[in-house]
């Protein structure tokens, strides 16, 4: 009657003689293989306090298509929009909301010290079911006490808080997992398991055409723009790009795929970055290209406008189109390798969702480079859209989404391996 899932204990029973019997016809030879798989693959049954709690507790939670849990404003601490706008977008992740709501975090440090433990208690927070807005004052101090740099009331850049605070979760969220694993240098945090993707650099020698290639984790992708002082890649094969301004919303615009497309595209290092070829045993130009190894579950790409230089400091507003679905396939390594033997043109196979991702959140900022304001749009069940605007969230469109300026903009993928 109520839509919820029941628990049949009569249906387990059954389930377990079946197994039973069909371990015996196995024979003796596999007994100790059927008592490690049972072992491992035990069936789930809830534990005396378990029963108490749902005795208790007997009103359910149910997450229709209009529910509104998990969307609560954050009061504006002074000049916080920064924080606010990221702590949006990280609660609507859709694989760290299930990490903290599951209550996976096992601390070994002072809770009171631990961003983790917060994180844990603003995810409380937001899924609660409270409306009224939440006041993230404990975030924000240990924020200020982790990370020095973004410490008082000056507005500070979202990206710059982003990665400041990936870098404090991951190293607060390192015990959980990363201390037990066998290589030192790879951490199995959840961050690394969500934010890190691997980048892939292929230095090639002008003379020789060695290839020295090496891998770097990653946590998001700067992307350069059209109208900043570093030239832009024309924007499509055989067209010089000169028309585009990426300001109006015409055919023209520059498209994400562009700024991925130039991101990924080989660059001549010049003779004033000569490397040393281990072929040649000589110094020698070379040219550089960057291509996706490891592509992260959530993909963050960050649009590079705010230009900072010994002559100027702008912004730059080009409005670049980006999409509510991505394939990231042709700036993978392995589409790279494909083109080098010469297949130009893959035929698209519409079932490969491997490298396809769903854009779940973004983040703009409005005004000048000295006086500005951060919000998030950020996607709520499968296609609702909110904009969250400090303490106010309102209902949004896709095309309001998707017409934005866009500034750090988060994607999701579809299809998840197991590892």
């Amino acid at each position: 009657m109520c839509q919820d899932y029941i628990y049949d204990k009569e249906m387990e029973q059954i389930a377990k003689e079946e197994q039973r019997k069909a371990w015996k016809m196995q024979g003796k030879t596999t007994h100790k293989l059927c008592v490690k798989l049972r072992e491992k693959y035990s069936t789930w049954e809830p534990t005396k306090r378990e029963l108490e709690l749902l005795r208790h507790n007997p009103k359910r939670r149910r997450i229709t298509s209009n529910c509104t849990i998990g969307l609560r404003g954050l009061i504006n601490l002074g000049n916080t929009c920064f924080m606010n706008c990221i702590v949006q977008a990280l609660t609507h992740t859709p694989l760290l909301r299930d990490f903290f709501l599951s209550d996976r975090h096992k601390c070994e440090m002072q809770s009171n010290s631990c961003l983790v433990c917060e994180m844990s208690q603003l995810f409380q927070e937001f899924y609660s079911g409270h409306r009224s807005p939440h006041i993230p004052f404990r975030l924000l101090h240990l924020v200020w006490t982790h990370a020095r740099h973004l410490a008082g009331y000056e507005q500070q850049d979202a990206h710059e808080f982003l990665i400041a605070a990936l870098d404090v979760l991951h190293r607060h969220c390192k015990d959980d997992n990363g201390k037990k694993a066998n290589n030192p240098n790879h951490c199995n945090c959840i961050i690394d398991q969500i934010f890190t993707g691997g980048l892939q650099s292929d230095v090639t020698c002008q003379v020789c055409h060695g290839v020295s290639t090496t891998i770097d984790p990653f946590w998001d992708i700067s992307l350069d723009l059209p109208g900043s002082s570093t030239p832009f890649w024309p924007l499509s094969p055989g067209g010089d790009g000169s028309a585009l301004n990426g300001e109006s919303h015409t055919t023209g615009a520059t498209t994400l795929t562009d700024c991925l497309r130039r991101f990924t595209r080989p660059e001549h290092l010049g003779s004033s970055a000569k490397i040393k070829c281990s072929g040649c045993h000589s110094y020698q130009e070379s040219t550089k290209q960057l291509t996706m190894k490891k592509l992260p579950i959530v993909a963050c790409f960050h649009l590079k406008r705010f230009e900072h230089s010994a002559k100027l400091r702008r912004k730059i507003t080009t409005y670049v189109s980006f999409p509510l679905e991505l394939d990231m396939t042709p700036f993978m390594a392995s589409s790279k390798e494909s083109r080098m033997n010469g297949q130009y043109q893959q035929a698209v196979d519409p079932f490969n969702n491997d490298n396809k991702y769903s854009l779940f959140a973004v983040v703009n900022h409005q005004g000048t480079l000295e006086s500005g304001h951060y919000t998030t749009f950020i996607r709520q069940h499968k296609d609702q859209w909110f904009k969250c605007d400090d303490a106010i969230i309102t209902k949004a469109s896709i095309k309001d989404v998707l017409d934005s300026e866009g500034y750090l903009l988060f994607y999701h993928k579809q299809f998840l391996e197991y590892e």
